[in-house]
């Protein structure tokens, strides 16, 4: 059998391909992340995508996931959780697995691409996503930096933070110190919190220190592993600000383009599957870690009051209207956005909702 080989530049590393008449090229990339290890579900829908696409080629086509810990092969230095876009961006990496509204200071829209305040829940969220428009508008903004993305993983509703004192009314928030970062925090910031933006390894030790005095994560599973249930008691919900986090999975375009068709299915094929798997796997081991939270006799569930909500609600929207009026990129999404919100928000309250209230 002949065969012929070739060099091509992935990520200003040559890489030897050999293609034979009979299959597709070998091929390895390189997935950055914005997650440590020890976010276990986060990162375990990474490892997903890696292995189901060497799974489906055959180890044909190889991707090796790096933490936000690790030194990336080929490019000699870690790549920071917040600056995954940039690698994927500039060609340093090949692709990467992060969330679109850590990069809002490049495009409010992107915001979208995660979720929004008294926005669209995991499932509504993918209905837009996959058969809403929602993807085709998302991929408008990515490509302006030379990326395609690929929804890849969801948390479902989050829990709404862990605080040392009780804010019942709008007037409570005034002057509370919280980490909560995107949009979330845009919204708390009007309502006059002090937002403060940390990453997971320096939660604990502020909400201990009292260098904050609430802070949001994830949901009990993940806020449990960092320990905030022993230097914070109340545990508020819902988390209106994340009401279906997205992760994208972002592949720089031109890396893209070269793939041969049969591996570009492979990949989105594999998304599809950590899409769904996160989710499911957030809400199996978030109501054993709940459980475990509510028997110790030291976290207390508290629902955040109508009056915090309802503000935080008019905030919102009004944010959204304000940017929509400065940003024509922003704008276009959120009217396609919104207008298939009211839509689905009037079918889910006819059949979701009602039977949801006929269980509890």
């Amino acid at each position: 059998m002949k065969r012929r080989k070739f060099f091509y530049m992935s990520g200003g590393a040559a890489t030897l391909m050999s293609v034979s008449a009979c299959g597709q090229p070998p091929i390895s990339w390189r997935m950055a992340t914005s997650w440590p290890k020890s976010l276990d579900i986060i990162y375990g829908g990474v490892q997903i995508i890696c292995d189901r696409v060497s799974e489906m080629t055959n180890g044909r086509f190889k991707i090796t996931p790096y933490s936000v810990d690790d030194k990336v092969a080929g490019l000699g230095k870690k790549v920071e959780a917040l600056q995954v876009l940039d690698a994927v961006e500039r060609g340093e990496i090949e692709c990467g697995h992060t969330c679109g509204f850590y990069y809002l200071e490049k495009s409010q829209a992107l915001s979208f691409a995660t979720g929004v305040p008294f926005g669209l829940n995991a499932q509504q969220q993918n209905a837009w996503l996959y058969h809403g428009g929602g993807l085709e508008e998302i991929r408008r903004i990515y490509k302006d930096f030379g990326i395609i993305n690929f929804p890849a993983g969801n948390t479902g509703v989050q829990m709404g933070g862990w605080f040392k004192r009780q804010v019942n009314t709008q007037a409570d928030l005034e002057g509370l110190k919280m980490r909560i970062s995107g949009v979330g925090g845009q919204v708390m910031s009007k309502l006059g919190v002090n937002v403060e933006v940390l990453p997971a390894s320096e939660i604990y030790n502020a909400l201990d220190a009292g260098t904050i005095e609430a802070a949001e994560w994830i949901g009990p599973y993940d806020d449990e592993k960092l320990g905030l249930n022993k230097v914070a008691s109340l545990y508020y919900y819902p988390g209106w600000w994340e009401p279906g986090t997205t992760f994208d999975a972002l592949v720089n375009l031109q890396e893209w383009n070269r793939l041969p068709k049969e591996y570009q299915k492979i990949f989105e094929t594999a998304t599809y599957e950590a899409n769904i798997r996160m989710l499911a796997r957030y809400d199996s081991v978030n109501r054993e870690a709940l459980r475990r939270l509510t028997n110790d006799g030291n976290t207390e569930l508290v629902r955040y009051s109508d009056d915090i909500i309802n503000a935080a609600e008019n905030a919102a929207w009004g944010l959204y209207e304000e940017n929509a009026r400065n940003d024509r990129q922003f704008k276009q999404v959120y009217d396609q956005w919104r207008a298939f919100r009211e839509d689905i928000k009037q079918w889910h309250g006819i059949h979701e909702l009602t039977f949801d209230r006929l269980n509890f």
